[in-house]
């Protein structure tokens, strides 16, 4: 192997354009376990791509930078091969012709691994390499789509293994070592994997009188996904109380917890939360990808003028920036944004959330914690005294924490923060109601942002059509806007979408911003219905108006958009 690593090393640099001196640097690096390429690649000499054809040259193989799809005669031979064996040695069935198996592989120096599979198997084997991130993707993929879904997992458990296990509920030693949870736990993970794979950001386990329900949350709709019989119900529960840390003896009380897991090679953060009911506990999974980006201003769905004045007002010295809706209405991704568009290394920027939902770096993220009496008002306290630049405080829920937020603004801090109310007219009075003086209000406040999120028309599926002028007068636009536009509705659903006919989603936006004639009002204690006709009258669009240029942009639907924008005929 020696003689080997020396004609790969004059490989990479005949072939590769490495320098000795830079393979000498990397071969002081080397440790016990250690490869050249992993210590190549950490110094930035050689991306994985470039390693994967030098290997694939150097050992006569042939070299793939993609994978295909697997297919069903595939997903058979990849369920008698170990995941943990496949991740360890980075190898994958990806191909059978006439009786040989095409194993893609990242290391192809591994000939025991190799020759492993070939007797796994019992097939002749033909081997590839590609590049190592391509095959740790195609992996995670494969074992996941072998997994199956929860429903099919579900009718394959034995009832009489689980009616063992609801009659041992009690003994809570049995249940975290005993080896008959195992369908159980299958059944959960199964949920967790199809919940990621469906794009869910919640999961529901519902308890009624006669029957257990679990539903995903997705793209803001919730959806049935199985119905397992209800004396499950008791185990299910208390397993994902033990992944949460939480008392499975306690059924009386709410209880808050976490789990962090990896599913499918994806970090994902998950906060549980269960509540007694009438009929058992509720159990409510928010699952957060914390390998998600930031979203980009330019991806929130801002566009044209109001993407340029919210991009103005982020970057000024101080004042109050709101951003209000509903839960669940991304106003916590849209201040990410704004934060990752203004990090920079002579800004001090701190937070205040409840939860961190994403880690930013160079940002200081503090975690509420009522418990030891960290809440928003003193850890904003706390926050003045390290010299911010910019302060982000989750959500402003009591007048303690609006007035000390004020008193930041106005003492030379720019301020992101969340109000829940309707619209953004509604979020000043909002303020006022809280007790704070108009004219703090009306000197800090530099600009309100009100935002829903509306699911995406699926592009695929989704079916071109003239909306009637009822329609459009019910959307609040004129039929000669619609003129020789291409407007959609609902498909039947296709099968990216998952047979909803909706993929994704994309925000609407209002933007009120606080000019002197707004501050005249507020000065004078004026209404919502009053701060809306003067700012409407100058020309801003209402949550519906930004919804209705959505659906001739095609991106979404008239009754998507009157779906989420309804409070606004009341």
């Amino acid at each position: 192997m020696a003689v080997a690593a020396r004609s790969l090393e004059a490989f990479l640099i005949e072939r590769g354009g490495l320098s000795e001196a830079t393979l000498d640097k990397a071969r002081e690096r080397l440790r016990e376990g250690r490869g050249l390429g992993d210590v190549l690649q950490e110094m930035g000499a050689i991306d994985s791509r470039t390693w994967a054809h030098a290997l694939a040259e150097h050992y006569g193989l042939p070299f793939a930078e993609r994978l295909p799809e697997e297919s069903d005669q595939l997903l058979e031979l990849i369920s008698s091969l170990p995941i943990n064996f496949a991740k360890r040695y980075q190898l994958l069935p990806v191909g059978v012709d006439g009786g040989v198996v095409t194993i893609a592989t990242a290391d192809p120096s591994s000939f025991g691994p190799i020759d492993d599979v070939r007797l796994l198997l019992r097939r002749p084997i033909r081997v590839l390499v590609a590049p190592s991130p391509v095959v740790e993707a195609a992996i995670n993929r494969a074992y996941d789509r072998a997994s199956g879904s929860a429903s099919e997992l579900m009718e394959g458990l034995d009832e009489e293994r689980l009616d063992l296990l609801a009659t041992e509920l009690e003994e809570p030693r049995d249940l975290l070592e005993s080896d008959d949870e195992a369908p159980i736990i299958r059944l959960v993970n199964s949920l967790l994997f199809q919940a990621v794979k469906d794009r869910a950001s919640d999961i529901h386990i519902e308890p009624f009188e006669r029957d257990l329900t679990v539903r995903f949350r997705i793209d803001g709709i919730l959806y049935d996904i199985i119905s397992p019989p209800k004396r499950f119900q008791p185990v299910i529960t208390s397993r994902v109380k033990i992944m949460a840390g939480l008392n499975i003896a306690e059924k009386r009380l709410p209880q808050d917890g976490r789990i962090r897991i990896k599913l499918a090679g994806k970090d994902v953060d998950i906060r549980v939360s269960v509540v007694p009911t009438s009929f058992g506990e509720r159990v409510v999974m928010r699952l957060l990808d914390r390998a998600t980006t930031v979203l980009q201003m330019e991806e929130l769905g801002l566009t044209g003028h109001k993407l340029e004045m919210v991009e103005k007002l982020i970057c000024q010295s101080h004042g109050i920036i709101l951003v209000t809706g509903p839960t669940g209405s991304g106003k916590t991704t849209t201040l990410y944004a704004a934060l990752s568009k203004i990090n920079t290394t002579d800004k001090n920027i701190i937070t205040i959330e409840d939860p961190v939902e994403y880690q930013l770096h160079g940002v200081g993220q503090i975690q509420v914690n009522p418990k030891i009496e960290l809440t928003f008002a003193s850890g904003l306290r706390s926050i003045l005294r390290q010299d911010p630049d910019v302060i982000m405080v989750g959500e402003i829920r009591d007048t303690e924490t609006a007035e000390i937020a004020i008193q930041a603004a106005l003492t030379g801090h720019l301020v992101f923060s969340t109000l829940h109310t309707n619209d953004s007219f509604g979020a000043v009075t909002r303020l006022l109601d809280m007790g704070i003086e108009p004219f703090l209000v009306s000197s800090s406040v530099m600009a309100v942002m009100a935002q829903r999120l509306v699911r995406r028309v699926c592009p695929d599926c989704r079916v071109p059509y003239t909306p009637t002028i009822e329609e459009l007068r019910e959307l609040g636009m004129r039929p000669d806007r619609a003129a020789g536009r291409e407007v959609y509705r609902q498909g039947s659903g296709c099968a990216p979408c998952k047979q909803t006919g909706y993929r994704g989603r994309t925000g609407i936006h209002e933007l009120l911003v606080v000019d002197d004639e707004i501050r005249n009002l507020i000065m004078k204690s004026a209404d919502a219905a009053a701060i809306r006709r003067e700012a409407t009258g100058k020309g801003m669009d209402t949550l519906r108006q930004d919804g209705a240029e959505k659906v001739l942009a095609g991106l979404t639907t008239i009754e998507e958009i009157l779906r989420v924008t309804q409070e606004d005929l009341v």
